[in-house]
């Protein structure tokens, strides 16, 4: 063998060798090593690595744009007073997981919100409207253990008994209270029977409790397929006062939805018509709407697979009334446009006419707006 044979066939080798490597360095790697889909708990959860968790992570952009005759600010140049757009991009993360264990199903979930719309900074200042960067705000985060549930939620007086309707726009008649801290148990009895209580922290400057004793909120719920009846009542420890809804819904197709809803608050300090600020916010945790009670009405109808149309009815006691009228059309999958023509007419002691420096939509001189909203979401 010469050395220029025993060259070639080292060379030859050498680069068999390095192709090898090559071919398994750049190998690419299959997916089922590293995501391992869980299905138990629906679509798009997957196992944590090493764990028997499921997560499941989502949420959505948004972009609102509105038009109303009570939309106010004032010109830069003269100070007058003029109409303007409301706008708001809104940024949602949710996580969800899932576990099962001896004791039951193990579930958290959590979403964040995050806007950039339309504010304005002080009351003195209150006739400009500014577009900045909204605080994140923490607007679920609970644990729950079987029918078990404890952390920051909406309260049980909105979450089990439901919304008023799949509208956009429902300041003219505000149905109840949302972010509070709670302890809540919930029981399926089975043959369509359900149960809540809830023990609530409440929130804001008068909601938020102010002893040891928690608000209680508690519910009953009959579902069958004609639809359902659901009430619930909250005790407001505070002033020690009650306010109380009860809601049927009716399925009078598998496309045509109706419900009707009425609510009903105690006497005193829970009335919605203080002429200072913060107490009228604040006040009402439970019974926000003016007087002592109100109702809500409304429609949803699937025009088709991709079209929907909704419909709200709402007033009070203090004659605040709210009509709103919506088209929602998925022009893709996760990804919708919801057109909305609303009406709303404010009594003498309205709840949507009380001045504060977190209200820079409001003309306290107008006793009726027509507007509307534009909405496009996209899901994820």
């Amino acid at each position: 063998m010469t050395i220029r044979s025993l060259l070639l066939g080292s060379t030859a080798a050498l680069i068999a060798v390095s192709n090898a490597r090559a071919v398994t360095t750049l190998a690419e790697p299959d997916p089922t090593e590293y995501v391992k889909i869980c299905d138990v708990y629906g679509s798009g959860y997957v196992y944590i690595s090493g764990t028997e968790t499921c997560l499941r992570i989502g949420g959505f952009v948004r972009y609102d744009v509105g038009l109303f005759d009570h939309s106010r600010t004032s010109d830069v140049r003269t100070g007058e007073h003029q109409g303007t757009w409301q706008n708001n991009t809104r940024f949602t993360l949710k996580t969800w997981t899932g576990q099962e264990t001896e004791l039951g199903t193990l579930k958290t979930y959590t979403e964040t919100r995050v806007n950039f719309g339309d504010h304005h900074t002080s009351v003195s200042d209150s006739s400009r409207s500014y577009a900045f960067n909204g605080d994140s705000i923490l607007t679920f985060a609970w644990i729950q253990l079987g029918g078990l549930r404890v952390g920051k939620d909406w309260s049980a007086f909105d979450m089990f008994i439901g919304g008023a309707g799949d509208v956009l726009n429902q300041t003219p008649v505000p149905y109840g209270a949302f972010d509070t801290n709670l302890i809540q148990y919930y029981l399926d009895a089975g043959n369509g029977f359900s149960a809540v209580v809830s023990l609530e922290q409440g929130s804001g400057v008068v909601g938020t409790i102010d002893s040891y004793a928690p608000h209680v909120v508690g519910g009953l719920k009959y579902t069958h397929g004609w639809g359902a009846i659901t009430g619930v009542a909250a005790y407001h420890n505070n002033y020690e006062t009650l306010a109380a809804k009860v809601r049927v819904d009716i399925n009078v197709t598998n496309e045509l939805l109706l419900f009707g809803m009425f609510g009903y608050g105690s006497n005193g300090q829970l009335n919605y018509d203080s002429t200072n600020a913060v107490d009228a916010h604040g006040r009402g945790f439970y019974k926000i709407w003016g007087g002592n009670w109100a109702f809500w009405a409304g429609a949803a109808y699937e025009l088709n697979e991709i079209t929907s149309f909704n419909l709200q009815l709402s007033g009070d006691q203090l004659k605040n009334y709210g009509v709103a009228a919506n088209v929602a059309y998925a022009f893709l999958p996760d990804f919708t446009v919801t057109a909305e023509v609303d009406y709303d007419r404010y009594g003498n002691s309205a709840v949507g006419k009380v001045k504060a420096s977190n209200v820079n939509w409001t003309n306290a001189n107008k006793k009726s707006s027509v507007g509307g909203i534009l909405r496009f979401e996209r899901s994820f």
